[in-house]
């Protein structure tokens, strides 16, 4: 999936209150401190160590061979509040093949075949061609992370944080936190968090913050189907005729 790390600007949103609001506000207090409760109760210490996390995503990445799911991407711009989201489906080979049809609420398919990238928007019949060439395995890190991704792969790439297990859509999931070793990744990314559901060992989600603003985007992944047969056809660059063909500079 092509990860957009587009910088967006922010603002801080501040709340002046009133000495006869102070009641109100304590029992807000109260209220927030209840739910943090809640939230710390969901939450347990994880007794995985790093080394046993990284054998059980390499004995994952060895049985990964495809995998469809259900998609929904939301980007999050903090300092007015917004959400943006987007849903579709995703395919996946071990192959290095991936198809992302985004269906909701624009129509776009992102399609990765090997050192290619396309981005297919059909409302403005248009496709952009990117060779990734040497940026392959920078890539690689964004776009099928956690999807048969080698623990001592994921090791390479980034610091690894075990932050706990959490219970995730009715799942069980082990929180991990990601901080790119890469110069150039980080200038973008700071950190990643990860949750990967500890029946299947595939992420149900992923939170990428961006650098310097406090902007995120999340990804949800649902309806995982494990190793099905997925044709060749699926990851074939066929368009309509009469798409517009570009090939961006950088």
């Amino acid at each position: 999936m092509r990860m957009a790390t587009n910088r967006r600007g922010f603002e801080r949103t501040g709340l002046a209150l009133h000495s006869r609001s102070i009641g109100t506000v304590q029992g807000f207090a109260l209220c927030a401190a209840f739910l943090i409760a809640c939230a710390a109760a969901a939450q347990t210490k994880s007794s995985w160590t790093l080394d046993d996390v990284i054998k059980q995503l390499d004995r994952g990445a060895k049985e990964f061979q495809s995998l469809t799911a259900n998609v929904e991407r939301t980007k999050v711009t903090v300092v007015v509040n917004d959400r943006s989201t987007e849903s579709g489906q995703i395919f996946v080979r071990r192959d290095q093949k991936m198809r992302l049809e985004m269906t909701q609420p624009d129509p776009r398919v992102i399609l990765r075949d090997g050192d290619n990238l396309y981005v297919y928007q059909p409302k403005i019949k248009r496709v952009e061609e990117y060779d990734l060439g040497k940026h392959r395995s920078l890539v690689d890190q964004f776009l099928l992370l956690g999807f048969g991704t080698s623990g001592n792969d994921l090791k390479k790439a980034y610091v690894i944080t075990v932050l706990g297990e959490v219970t995730f859509d009715r799942k069980k999931t082990l929180w991990l936190e990601l901080t790119p070793k890469n110069d150039d990744v980080r200038k973008q990314i700071s950190k990643i968090h990860l949750w990967i559901d500890m029946a299947t060992w595939f992420p149900v989600q992923q939170k990428f913050f961006e650098t310097g603003t406090g902007d995120y985007f999340e990804i949800r992944y649902s309806n995982i189907v494990r190793n099905p047969r997925i044709p060749d056809s699926r990851f074939k660059p066929r368009w309509p005729k009469g798409v517009e063909k570009i090939k961006p500079r950088g």
